[in-house]
């Protein structure tokens, strides 16, 4: 379908057209063309979705294809296509000044590099300003190097849902900052980027965060079976899908719409004691905490961060869970409980703990336990083994699994969320839940960089 209306042809360039040259027109092709928008035909091409998430270990790039009408259940077509994937580490220096900037005034940390010109950044600003055209030409890197590794021509592609890394979420103010330069992105690429997803819901009260569960809604909900995602990131997060049937809401505690909400730390707090402590950037499989034995007094101090305690809608980041937090946290414990010894390997197993406690405390206020249900574990913390067992011990009475059941690898959901989100922008459609996000209405999310 062309993206243009038919022009209408006085045959007259100077004259107003005669009653006879109405009379010519074609009524019904003319209304179908006002009635089918521009966006309408956005809804079956490609897009890009990219993530960086709040545990910093690298970009993730997606290729994929969305069905026209992804609510109709009965549909031959598969709902979402991933075509293709790609994945990047972060250049060294632009990490640390990223993990810098996500810390009050954690630029003053930063040591200066030997191959930095001498007039580099020397405020936050500065550094914001230098890490948001760093960041735009990575992610251009990067969506280079998928289009390359996929044999796709960027003229295919619609738009890129691009999140940017977001250096400092305060709902309680209003406000979140994620820091990209779209401008570079749809220059070295050609492709128009959407980002800065947050605010349009944080202008109508909402939290700005989670964002996933509308996607999340989108694809994985079923209308016989009540379904629970949980995404372990940097930040974990639950979504509760209710039959759209209502048939099995008995497993739900009085819910029928979809609920979602982050929940407490992961990955970030998991990776950054096992960089301090390790030669690695993360726990493979969760094996250096599965050697320790977790620190029933230390984790009791830790499940009393007044985060764990507030009503939902809420949504946390570094700013509240940090290495920081940690280390504070660990010289008060050692300061009430000197007598009692333990190693690194034993805070990497409680801070574990932490993570699968604080998550399946939350799944149980809507999940019944004396019923069967399904928890579906997306990010990168789908891949501890042992925190996923874990996970199964809080849990006994769901089946934990991934999202690979539901056909989408855990390690690509977030991404793919994102070219979904680009998608609704271009349609005109919302991107945000209200009771999700405690936003009063639903909006239309992002801002567009045209190539």
């Amino acid at each position: 379908m062309s993206n243009t209306a038919p022009t209408i042809n006085t045959n007259n360039n100077d004259a107003e057209p005669t009653t006879n040259d109405y009379d010519d027109l074609d009524y019904t092709a003319l209304t179908d063309a006002l009635e089918q928008t521009v966006f309408e035909s956005f809804d079956g091409g490609l897009y890009i979705g990219m993530m960086s998430g709040t545990s910093l270990d690298g970009m993730d790039a997606v290729l994929c294809q969305f069905a026209a009408d992804m609510s109709h259940k009965e549909q031959t077509q598969q709902p979402m296509q991933l075509l293709a994937t790609y994945s990047q580490d972060f250049p060294p220096r632009l990490r640390e000044v990223l993990l810098a900037l996500c810390q009050p005034n954690g630029i003053q940390a930063l040591t200066p590099s030997a191959d930095e010109p001498d007039n580099q950044p020397n405020s936050e600003l500065d550094w914001f300003g230098w890490a948001s055209k760093a960041y735009g030409e990575f992610a251009s890197e990067v969506v280079n190097n998928l289009l390359q590794q996929s044999n796709t021509d960027s003229e295919s592609v619609l738009a890129i849902g691009c999140h940017g890394q977001t250096v400092r979420h305060r709902p309680q103010m209003g406000f979140s900052l994620q820091l990209v330069d779209t401008n570079v992105i749809a220059e070295r690429t050609g492709i128009s980027v959407i980002s800065d997803f947050r605010r349009r819901d944080m202008a109508v009260g909402g939290q700005g965060a989670p964002l996933v569960p509308a996607f999340h809604q989108a694809l994985f909900a079923d209308p016989d079976s009540t379904r629970v995602l949980l995404n372990l990131g940097g930040i974990a997060n639950i979504t509760v899908l209710p039959a759209s049937n209502h048939t099995d809401n008995d497993t739900l505690d009085n819910h029928s719409h979809v609920v979602g909400y982050d929940t407490g730390p992961a990955n970030l707090l998991l990776d950054a004691w096992t960089a301090l402590h390790t030669d690695n950037d993360y726990d493979a499989g969760g094996a250096w905490a599965q050697s320790g034995q977790v620190i029933e007094p230390l984790l009791n101090q830790l499940l009393e961060h007044p985060f764990f305690a507030r009503s939902y809608p809420k949504s946390t980041g570094r700013e509240e869970f940090n290495l920081e937090w940690l280390q504070e946290e660990l010289q008060r414990f050692d300061h009430a409980s000197a007598h009692i010894r333990y190693s690194s390997a034993d805070v990497q197993a409680t801070l574990t703990e932490l993570t699968a406690i604080s998550a399946s405390a939350q799944i149980h206020l809507f999940v019944q336990s004396h019923k069967n249900s399904a928890v579906y574990v997306c990010g990168g913390g789908a891949l501890n083994d042992y925190l996923m067992t874990r996970l199964q011990a809080h849990l006994p009475h769901c089946h934990v699994t991934t999202t690979a059941s539901l056909g989408l690898h855990p390690a690509w959901v977030e991404a793919v969320a994102f070219a979904w989100l680009a998608r609704q922008t271009l349609m005109g459609e919302t991107g945000n839940l209200p009771a999700v996000t405690g936003a009063k209405k639903g909006v239309v999310l992002g801002q567009v960089c045209f190539a």
